[in-house]
């Protein structure tokens, strides 16, 4: 059942401000009926008059002296044809099927009363759509498909104007976008299956109540347009009023958040300027300042707490209705590119690579990226609150190209150029090694015999500990695999010939910087050790059988989401064939990471998810048919084995079920023969 909106029109309630007390307030549903009752029991008065608005404009009267009783239904645009009837015996007004254009101020007027009313109307949605100046929005018939005797009909506004309709008995598709002023022209669109109305290039012009009817069934919409406004946290901005001058009788009020509250105010009818910034805990305090020519307001210094909805109301001369949508984002830090190698490094290749880790903090709605040029290589995006990012590149230490880092958000970036000759730079006799957890490496001393009077020692960490010696004048060979609490213990194997180290079932505790001392040399390498990778986990972030229900999309689409756990300096990857979609990369130890993927239920390409370290990677390919099965709305079918399962055991329940009513039959009868048998002898 669908959720119906009640919407206050609060064009019609903010008038009311300054005259509760001196008018009665009378509030009516869209489509209701209601009374203004003159208070008479008879009429006295020679002439008594109905006025409707700032402009008095006569609508009804009854003149005792010409025995005339007339109603203007025509004024005003006819807003009020067919909806008006007078009481002859004491001059009561009715007003019929009430719309929003009747909302306002009446005044009931005689030689001898002056009597003021205030009529509020509530209108009654089925769906209230929200939609950004400048885009499309689609409003949705509900139907799948047009029955053969069908008529569909759109309308908007104050006396519904037919904008769209199809007539299958016709055979006729029409949109009417020439009416109210050519404000629909080339806009709207409609669907030969759904009839459901699409409207292009939004503007305020289009704000307001849609009515659909198919047949005798009547369907409505509110649309609010609004124009969306993105500032920077720290600076000001002007919410303009669209008026080059406000005129004599106008009067203009901004108001701000869901309760629409009052925040300034201009009054041309009392000569009044004011702002209220003391509302809502102050947070607008000596931040507001209204033009007194336009109506436009500007907010100085915005904070986070000042983004929400704001809305322009005008009645006079200049009446409008104009919302507005204020965004704010933070001041965008510049981001820190550091080198995620050690300080100086050399790969035994003829290539060497620098690995660099361009990180901010606190940080949301933005995009980190990095560029080789003008060229994007890689990308990652957030929109949570406050949180940090980090993005990995690996570069050649020669690389001649220009690199950058990026953050953006929609209105603002901050770039980091890259400094390669700062960060990434190699030395003689450092040796950059990478292994995973649980395998072997073998630092190789580049010696290819031991000389008679050397000495060959290897040492580990910041202490210089040694782990391992060979002595050729004391012709000994040692291992010093208990140092350290142990974590070298039965690990260690030199080789006597070349002096060069093998460690063995590595772990992360092996990590560090490594030296050979010899008689005449001295070697470094930097040891970084790579726990291995488990293969990422896929599972669907939907429910086992869905599908979906838009209206506005005749497809289905699976959420999807890649999952590991306790990893680190790894980067997680869903990739479309060979085209990478997204990735999320994290320095830290032991933590999880999820990467979300939406695809289509029929989708035929090939997806994968990837976890990579820069030495090894683990793949787990995707099965859209397993993780994502569609199915009808109205029952979930169970597979093939399970019903014969179920068919097999029905079977067997029902032979065991007609078994025992048989046996018990029989067993009956026997008992009845027997009873017999005994009662005949015993007569004889």
């Amino acid at each position: 059942m669908k959720k119906m909106f009640l919407k206050l029109f609060m064009f019609c309630l903010w008038r009311l401000v300054g005259v509760f007390g001196q008018s009665e307030v009378m509030s009516v549903r869209e489509g209701d009926s209601v009374t203004l009752n003159s208070g008479l029991t008879e009429m006295k008065d020679d002439v008594i008059q109905w006025r409707f608005g700032n402009e008095d404009t006569l609508i009804a009267e009854i003149n005792k002296q010409t025995d005339s009783m007339t109603v203007y239904e025509d004024v005003l645009d006819g807003r009020f044809r067919d909806r008006l009837k007078l009481d002859d015996q004491n001059g009561s007004l009715t007003i019929t099927n009430m719309r929003i254009g009747q909302a306002g101020r009446y005044k009931l007027q005689t030689e001898s009363v002056r009597m003021p009313f205030t009529l509020i109307v509530f209108g009654v949605f089925g769906d209230e759509v929200m939609v950004k100046k400048g885009d499309s929005v689609t409003l949705n018939s509900g139907l799948t498909e047009i029955m053969d005797d069908d008529v569909l009909q759109w309308r908007f506004e104050y006396e519904y104007n037919l904008i769209a309709e199809i007539n299958v008995t016709a055979d006729s598709m029409t949109v009417y976008d020439d009416v109210l002023d050519g404000r629909f022209r080339d806009r709207l669109k409609l669907d030969n299956q759904t009839g459901s109305l699409t409207i292009t290039n939004i503007t305020s012009e289009h704000d307001g109540d849609y009515k659909l009817q198919i047949n005798s069934v009547i369907k409505s919409f509110s649309l609010d347009v609004y124009d969306e406004i993105s500032v920077m946290e720290g600076d000001s901005i002007t919410l303009n009023s669209d008026l080059t001058e406000i005129m004599d009788d106008d009067w203009i009020q901004w108001r701000f958040g869901n309760e629409m509250t009052l925040i300034a105010e201009i009054n041309k009818r009392d000569d009044s300027m004011t702002v209220y910034d003391d509302v809502l805990d102050g947070r607008f305090r000596d931040r507001l300042k209204l033009d007194n020519q336009t109506g436009s307001l500007t907010i100085t210094n915005i904070t986070t707490q000042h983004v929400g909805r704001y809305l322009l109301l005008i009645d006079g001369p200049n009446r409008l209705n104009l919302s507005k949508s204020l965004k704010t984002f933070t001041r965008l830090p510049v981001p820190v590119i550091v080198s995620n190698s050690s300080q100086c490094s050399s790969s035994s290749s003829s290539s060497s690579y620098c690995s660099l880790l361009c990180s901010v903090v606190n940080v949301s709605h933005v995009t980190l990226s990095w560029y080789k040029g003008n060229s994007l290589l890689s990308s990652i995006s957030v929109s949570d609150l406050s949180i940090s990012l980090s993005l990995p590149l690996e570069v050649e230490y020669q690389d001649k190209n220009t690199y950058s880092c990026v953050l953006n958000n929609p209105i603002s970036n901050q770039t980091r150029h890259l400094d390669i000759s700062q960060l990434c730079h190699t030395c003689s006799g450092v040796f950059g090694v990478e292994v995973t957890e649980g395998e072997s490496v073998t630092l190789n001393s580049g010696l290819t015999q031991i000389m008679d009077d050397n000495v060959i020692q290897w040492r580990f960490g910041n202490e210089n500990t040694l782990i391992a010696e060979i002595n050729k004048r004391g012709d000994s060979m040692t291992v010093y695999d208990d140092v350290l609490d142990g974590r070298f213990r039965d690990r260690l194997k030199l080789d006597k010939q070349t002096g060069s180290l093998t460690i063995t079932n590595i772990t992360t505790q092996h990590a560090g910087d490594y030296k050979l001392q010899t008689n005449k040399l001295t070697e470094s390498f930097s040891f970084i050790v790579y726990a291995r990778l488990s293969v990422p986990v896929i599972s669907s972030n939907s429910s086992q059988c869905s599908s979906s229900s838009s209206s506005s999309s005749s497809q289905q689409n699976c959420s999807l989401l890649c999952s590991v756990v306790n990893v680190g300096h790894v980067t997680l990857s869903w990739y479309k064939g060979n085209s990478l979609l997204s990735s999320i990369s994290v320095s830290d130890l032991s933590i999880s990471l999820s990467l979300p993927l939406e695809v289509e239920y029929q989708d035929k390409n090939t997806y994968s998810c990837v976890l990579n370290n820069p030495i090894s990677k683990q793949t787990r390919h995707l099965d859209i048919s397993k993780l994502c099965q569609p199915c009808s709305d109205s029952v979930h079918c169970c597979g093939s084995t399970e019903a014969v399962i179920r068919l097999v055991l029905s079977a067997l329940v029902g032979v065991a079920t007609v078994v025992l009513l048989v046996y018990d039959i029989r067993s009956r009868r026997t008992e009845q023969d027997q009873a017999h048998i005994h009662t005949s002898g015993s007569i004889a």
